[in-house]
């Protein structure tokens, strides 16, 4: 379901993005939700990496090395 949304913008920005949706051929409302539909979608994307980064620190990573032993047993001397 959409919904209406109402904004207030300076007469020059109203007029520049005018000429903008008429050569995108849409209107205000399409060019504005366009965008707001894109930065929307960085965010949500940006939030998944994010998740998905602090997974990958909680588990650690394996570098292909053997743990060969206990503390003590390796630092005896």
């Amino acid at each position: 379901m959409k919904q209406n949304v109402t904004i207030r913008l300076d007469r020059e920005t109203v007029r520049k993005v005018k000429i903008l949706a008429a050569r995108r051929e849409t209107s205000i409302s399409g060019l504005i939700a366009e965008q707001i539909d894109v930065l929307v979608g960085r965010d949500d994307a940006y939030e998944a990496a994010k998740r998905r980064a602090f997974d990958l620190l909680d588990h650690g990573f394996h570098l292909g090395g053997r743990h060969g032993g206990n503390r003590a047993s390796l630092h005896e001397r």
